[in-house]
This record gives C-alpha cells, sequence and structure tokens, in this order.
C-alpha cells in the first residue's frame, strides 16, 4: 500500500520559511517525477513546483526565486523550502508522486501552511 505523508506544515508570519517534507512508503522514488500542489478552500488545486527523475526543476511565477523543490531517492522523501512567505501562499500543501511509465498518481494527505500578515 502506497503511503504519503507529508510534514512540516504550521503558521509562520510573512516573510519566514517552511520547508515541507513528504516520505513515502510502499513505493520508491526511482522513475518518479516529484511535485508540492496547493489548494485554499472553494479554489482548484494548483501546481507549486515539480521535479522530474532527471533533476529538472518547474515553478509557479508567483513561488520562483522563494521557493526550492529537491529530492533524495534514497530516502524516498522529496522537499520544499519556502522562504519569503507572503499570505496568499497560505493554502493545504500536497505532495504528488507520478509514475514516469504508467502515469499514475499518487498523493499525500496535505499540510497546512498558514502565513499571517
Amino acid at each position: 500500500q502506497v503511503q504519503l505523508v507529508e510534514s512540516g506544515g504550521g503558521l509562520v508570519q510573512a516573510g519566514g520559511s517552511l520547508r515541507l517534507s513528504c516520505t513515502a512508503s510502499g513505493i520508491t522514488f526511482s522513475f518518479k517525477n516529484l511535485g508540492w500542489y496547493r489548494q485554499v478552500p472553494g479554489k482548484q488545486r494548483d501546481l507549486v513546483a515539480t521535479i522530474t527523475r532527471a533533476g529538472s526543476t518547474n515553478y509557479a511565477d508567483s513561488v520562483k526565486g522563494r521557493f526550492t523543490i529537491s529530492r533524495d531517492n534514497a530516502k524516498n522523501t522529496v522537499y520544499l523550502q519556502m522562504n519569503s512567505l507572503k499570505p496568499e501562499d497560505t493554502a493545504v500543501y500536497y505532495c504528488n508522486v507520478e509514475d514516469v511509465f504508467s502515469r499514475r498518481n499518487y498523493w499525500g494527505q496535505g499540510t497546512q501552511v498558514t502565513v499571517s500578515s
């Protein structure tokens, strides 16, 4: 059974930093693209950042220069370092794992990030 467990969310003041982690069990990160998405109530889930199995990264324009996605395949963990946080970054953050062959997607349960002004 595949499980993705996110951690690291919380309440932080504007300008602060948080690091999210997502650790997987039941799968390995080989041949997987990884990503972070976020969602606020009443809105769709939006892409924040992705990292391919080769290490190529992609970011939403709103987080470029502030967020950094990274992966540790040996630990089956993907990270999202979030700096210079803004109130508009407040959302539930979800990690995503995509198998590059089957395109099957796995999602974590989400972790709340709240940025106060």
